[in-house]
């Protein structure tokens, strides 16, 4: 395996890049975003990158290099580069961008091919929270794995556990303790060369404390678990972490707002249990309200469906297929002026050749 495959370099990007490229750029993998330039490696170094402004002016910002993305870069100098094209993503968590202004998406972790999701067993621990990640997990192509931090705070770690299984969908559950070192071992089959897990969760879960034992060494600061119980908020930007196993972690800030963008389908996935009863019912617009056989009202009667479960079922259904509609309205709209740009540029070369 060369030393571009265990960045996780496969046939899917190499397909992206033409002969001509080829002669003029190397690709690279976005190892760190900052506000105004990357870090990527290349297979021979690591370049402080820039975009460039014919890259700034034809390229929106929702497809801009984000950590983990591979991209083709131009060496300028020494340790530089330029940003010349992104490539397409094989996997992408994304997010609906926090904070006022116009909706718009933002891209987590792109090209990994597990997400880890951290959830730390102590009073801030919440299912509902973790349906909403896993929904998101589902929706962005890699393969969810819930990972149970903070353990050894626990007191009832095993009916926690059969809480996480009843709405994990089948995605892997691993409860670990990175104070301990418990249940790390069981992390590195997905951590192997050429591999790549991006760990998110909440502000405080212990990412950057279980990121530093999987390293080996103290590669991110941390902070103590406050008086209340909860974690603080340490990493201040996504970055790439190599592993002593070969593989790559992808560090993200604590995420204290968690909104949907384009998960229609992830919401089903995550949900699976529900949708499937939903087919069960006697009639297939049945609003599970009050209509005679309703499988879902016969499933809560008899306690196989949590009542919250399915309360957070529908808020997150809404949520996504109201973000599809303005997302359809957006794209719309930046087509339909990409249309009459054109359409601008055609009579001005019109004006300028017959005078």
């Amino acid at each position: 395996m060369n030393e571009l495959q265990t960045l996780g370099w496969s046939e899917f990007f190499a397909a992206q890049v033409s002969e001509e490229e080829k002669k003029s750029a190397v690709p690279a993998r976005v190892s760190a975003e900052h506000r105004t330039e990357y870090v990527v490696w290349t297979a021979e170094s690591e370049l402080r990158a820039e975009l460039t402004g014919r890259f700034r002016h034809a390229v929106p910002q929702d497809v801009w290099p984000a950590a983990g993305d591979w991209v083709l870069v131009q060496p300028r100098g020494e340790a530089k580069a330029a940003v010349l094209r992104v490539l397409e993503r094989r996997s992408a968590f994304m997010r609906k961008a926090a904070g006022p202004g116009l909706p718009a998406e933002q891209v987590v972790a792109a090209n990994v091919d597990y997400v880890f999701l951290a959830c730390a067993l102590n009073r801030d621990f919440n299912l509902r929270r973790l349906e909403r990640y896993l929904a998101l997990a589902w929706e962005s192509r890699a393969e969810p794995v819930v990972v149970l931090t903070k353990a050894d705070l626990c007191g009832n770690l095993a009916e926690v556990r059969a809480a996480v299984e009843n709405i994990a969908g089948g995605a892997p559950i691993h409860a670990v303790s990175a104070l301990r070192g418990d249940g790390l071992d069981d992390l590195l089959p997905y951590l192997q060369p050429g591999r790549t897990a991006a760990l998110l969760g909440s502000s405080g879960v212990g990412k950057s404390t279980l990121a530093n034992r999987l390293a080996g060494q103290a590669l991110l600061a941390v902070k103590t678990i406050g008086d209340d119980d909860t974690g603080r908020h340490t990493t201040t930007h996504r970055q790439l972490v190599r592993l002593p196993s070969g593989g790559l972690l992808l560090d993200t800030p604590g995420m204290r707002e968690l909104q949907l963008w384009d998960a229609e389908q992830g919401v089903e996935r995550g949900f699976d249990d529900v949708e499937t009863l939903a087919r069960q019912c006697r009639f297939t617009d049945c609003r599970h309200k009050a209509e005679p056989g309703c499988a879902i009202l016969e499933a809560l009667a008899n306690g196989t469906l949590d009542e919250s479960r399915l309360r957070s079922y529908g808020k997150l259904q809404r949520e996504a297929a109201f973000q599809a509609r303005r997302n359809n309205h957006r794209l719309a709209s930046r087509e339909k002026a990409r249309w009459k740009s054109i359409q601008k540029n055609n009579q001005a070369n019109e004006r300028l050749k017959w005078g």
